[in-house]
């Protein structure tokens, strides 16, 4: 069951594997690093890097609901928290990160987002 940290929904993994089941879900993104990432990620999670965070959010939309995904837990928190000091109202962080993930994954760079305006072909 969902609680919250420091203002922050933490999603458990059996509600993530829930929501990647529903269309209408937030947009989840993975905030590893490109080779953590090309390692192992979940099927269909766009990556953008916790570093590339600053440079893109201007250009995100702050009324979509997003969820972050990192390897503990720890930077897809501090993505979230920094999201929400910009104003944006709907962010989540997936307690536990990929080390709590037990679902399916895949290896490569499936789909590095390099603009906000790659995210809308998750809609």
């Amino acid at each position: 069951m969902a609680f919250e940290q420091d203002g922050i929904i933490q999603v458990e993994p059996e509600e993530l594997k829930e929501l990647l089941k529903q269309e209408d879900r937030p947009i989840i993104i993975d905030v590893r690093e490109l080779d953590e990432y090309e390692e192992a990620h979940i099927p269909g999670l766009p990556l953008i890097p916790m570093q590339t965070i600053p440079a893109v959010a201007p250009d995100l939309d702050k009324d979509q609901d997003y969820l972050f995904v990192c390897r503990s837990g720890n930077r897809s928190q501090n993505v979230a928290l920094y999201l929400q000091n910009q104003g944006f109202t709907n962010v989540k962080n997936y307690a536990g990160g990929m080390l709590a993930w037990t679902g399916e994954t895949v290896s490569g760079a499936e789909w590095v987002v390099r603009s906000p305006e790659e995210l809308k072909k998750e809609k």
